[in-house]
């Protein structure tokens, strides 16, 4: 059985404060990632070695975005460090820089 069939899958848009290498400027970036989140009960047809995939899946996001443009000079950046986060890592992390600074409906 096929990974994608333990997830269902979302796009997701998390904006994310970067530092532009060139220029020095922080700002606040979206940032496209896919959200996959392990489904509550394993599909119809599946087989023992399938249950111990399944029993062993987590919920992740996966970024989608490799290259940020600066809003300042325009110079294109990579972004580093993890590209792959559990969910249950993102739980005790701050909201989206979005949230802090949106609506005020908090």
């Amino acid at each position: 059985m096929d990974e994608r069939n333990y997830y269902s899958e979302q796009p997701e848009t998390k904006s994310i404060k970067l530092v532009c290498p060139s220029c020095r400027k922080e700002d606040a970036y979206p940032i496209r990632w896919m959200v996959r989140t392990k489904k509550k009960e394993l599909p119809r047809g599946a087989g023992e070695e399938d249950k111990k995939h399944f029993a062993n899946a987590r919920s992740y996001m996966v970024r989608m975005d490799e290259i940020v443009a600066c809003r300042k000079c325009r110079k294109r950046f990579e972004l580093t460090g993890q590209s792959v986060v559990f969910v249950e890592q993102m739980q005790g992390l701050p909201r989206d820089v979005e949230e802090e600074e949106g609506n005020g409906n908090l």
